[in-house]
């Protein structure tokens, strides 16, 4: 349910059993999308997008909260995105440089310090660590989905289907997530419409009215991440190793593309440490009764 504070719109996810994991085989081995297992979860409620700008500064300004990005002072922001000074460009990573470690770069400011909101109230939130999204849930009444519960929810209830949609990237002939085309990193030739994020609310929704649980932005789940889980997973309600030094990540990107990252599936896990930040993660969130 939404409440006063949390105003985002639910989709109740029916009680239900369904096959975990990498059915088609698209999924690298690395990433622990398999063994398929089966899972059951009772029904829960969830964000049917996620959190915005708009949602994000409500809490915000109503704490006084500050982000892990404001706190350190920079951000990971992608090189055709940048908007600040050459100075503050504090190092690429030599395995992905079109990643930018950018001063000045926050959620309030995506791109660098030139940058703003302005415009972007619908988009989600982004420069937003796990722990930053644990603080809104806290705030909020609310906590991050499961693993478990995003892929399920992702799936609208399409059986082992590669996307929210069915096994077809294109719906007649159309984009439905918000992904990248052209030459992965340098041409983005945006037929999708966008460079960076979308409207949280754009592109159709899956069968249980979730919009764009893959594309746009990586999503937080509440799990520790470990690739060797699936084989040891419980059926019932499984809620990730009890320990860990990452967090499982979902959904794939504005960034994604088949050269690089084809995460942007139902079955796609990432990860990265609880403090990190970057301009292509969010989250959405889940009732606490589920």
């Amino acid at each position: 349910m939404t409440t006063a504070q949390h105003r985002i719109a639910q989709a109740d996810i029916p009680a239900g059993s369904f096959v975990m994991g990498d059915r088609t085989g698209d999924g690298r081995a690395a990433d622990g999308e398999r063994p398929l297992h089966g899972v059951s979860l009772p029904a829960f409620g969830i964000d049917v997008h996620t959190v915005t700008n708009d949602d994000f500064a409500v809490f915000a300004d109503a704490t006084g909260y500050r982000t892990e990005s404001e706190v350190f002072g920079y951000s990971a922001v992608f090189h055709l995105a940048f908007a600040g000074d050459e100075k503050d460009i504090l190092g690429r990573p030599p395995q992905t440089p079109w990643w930018m470690g950018v001063a000045g770069a926050d959620w309030r400011h995506p791109g660098g310090r030139h940058s703003t909101l302005e415009g972007l109230g619908d988009h989600p939130v982004v420069h937003v660590s796990w722990n930053d999204a644990q603080a809104y849930c806290a705030w909020a009444g609310r906590r991050l989905p499961t693993e478990a519960e995003w892929e399920y929810a992702s799936r609208g209830g399409l059986e082992g289907a590669r996307y929210p949609w069915g096994d077809d990237l294109m719906v007649d002939g159309a984009w439905n997530c918000n992904i990248w085309q052209g030459d992965f990193p340098a041409t983005n030739t945006l037929e999708d419409g966008y460079l960076t994020t979308a409207p949280a609310r754009h592109f159709a929704p899956n069968g249980y009215g979730l919009y764009q649980t893959v594309g746009n932005v990586w999503e937080w789940c509440q799990d520790w991440y470990d690739p060797g889980y699936y084989p040891v997973s419980p059926e019932t309600s499984p809620t990730g190793p009890v320990s860990g030094q990452q967090r499982v990540l979902r959904g794939g990107s504005f960034l994604c593309h088949d050269s690089y990252c084809n995460r942007y599936r139902n079955s796609a896990r990432s990860q990265n440490t609880p403090d990190s930040a970057m301009s292509n993660a969010g989250f959405r969130t889940v009732s606490l009764g589920a």
